[in-house]
This record gives C-alpha cells, structure tokens and sequence, in this order.
C-alpha cells in the first residue's frame, strides 16, 4: 500500500492510517489543514470523484488507496473506507481544542439542493435523508452514499444530518451531498482564534 502522505507542516493536524481485512486493504493519508490536495484510487470511480469533492470544497490533503473484493460488489470498499477515513479524522483532530466544533452548510447544483450540518460532538450518530432518483451512478451503488457516511460517523465520532432537499438528477443529488459535507466539516474543523486552547464544550472534554 503506497497511498502519498501529503506534505504538512508541524502545527498541522495530520493522520495516516490503515485498515487489512479479508475484504479490504485501506491506507488513508489526512491534513486536515491542507489545500484541498487529493489522490484517491478505490476502484469506483464516481467514488473517487466523490471523495475529491470533500478534499478540494473542505481544503482537506486527503490521499486514499484501497483494493477491495469488488468482484463481489462495492459494498465493503465504500463501507471500509468511510470506517478509515473516520478513524484518521479522529486522530487528526486529536483532543478538539480551539475549534469550532459545529459546520453545516447548504449546497446546489442545477436543480439539486442538499444541506449537511456536522458536530464534532465525540457522539456518533447519522441522520440521513437522501431519496436517491436512481440506483447506480456509473459503477457506484447509491445505497452504499449511507454506508459510508455512517462508517465515517461512527469512527470519527461525529453527529451528522444530511438532507437532500431538492433533486432529479441522482449526479447531483450526491454530489451536492458530498459538497455540503465538505463545507460544513471544513467550518466545524476550523480553529476559533476567539476559542483559543479551550475546548467547545461545557463538558471541558469531546
């Protein structure tokens, strides 16, 4: 496995992770104050452009390399790499001080429209309402948009709502999901210079 680990300096939040099952064999690289830098080979390639869109809209340096069992279908890859990536967030983002812990966001794309809103809470939950107008986009199952989504919740320990609004085009339907979720991680990650060294938190912990 030889994913890139992108290039980051020593104040930057960064993670590299792997994960080998039977089904999969994943290397995520993160920098979660990067410049929207992406190289990603999973094998689905609407996947990939998805997982570019939370890199270049959230400026997250996000380098992904699976090889997946999809000979059987894309069920593990895009499960097992939402699993990887929540895991190397989690790590990256480290103990949250300073942050501002909530994002969210609203996204369109011609007749599209999705909203995404994100707390970096420590309490993983998904609420998802997507009603996909089609099952597959190219090689990508649309179902599989929740699988990954909720691999990402729970490993990265992220309450999450994603709605899509609007939409006749499936494309946009995801895309303008994929979008949404990159703004609002990129305003929940951001550092609050008002927040300081403090964590968003009456708790005192996330």
């Amino acid at each position: 496995m030889n994913a890139p680990i992108p290039t980051a300096c020593a104040t930057d939040r960064v993670a590299d992770v792997q994960r080998r099952t039977v089904e999969t064999q994943i290397r995520v690289s993160v920098n979660l104050d990067g410049t929207g830098a992406a190289r990603l080979a999973t094998g689905i390639g609407f996947f990939d452009h998805m997982l570019d869109q939370i890199a270049r809209h959230g400026l997250i340096d996000l380098a992904v390399e699976c090889q997946g069992d999809l000979h059987i279908d894309g069920h593990h890859t895009v499960e097992d790499v939402g699993i990887t990536i929540g895991q190397a967030f989690a790590r990256a983002v480290g103990d949250k001080k300073g942050i501002r812990r909530y994002g969210h966001a609203y996204v369109p794309l011609d007749e599209a429209l999705s909203r995404v809103v994100v707390d970096f809470s420590g309490r993983p939950g998904l609420h998802m309402h997507v009603p996909f107008t089609a099952g597959m986009i190219g090689a990508f199952d649309t179902q599989l948009t929740f699988e990954f989504f909720q691999g990402f919740a729970n490993h990265a320990g992220v309450t999450l709502h994603i709605d899509n609004l609007k939409g006749v085009n499936a494309h946009h339907q995801c895309e303008t999901v994929f979008k949404a979720f990159a703004r609002a991680l990129r305003m929940a990650l951001e550092r609050d210079p008002r927040m300081g060294d403090v964590i968003p938190s009456t708790k005192g912990s996330l």
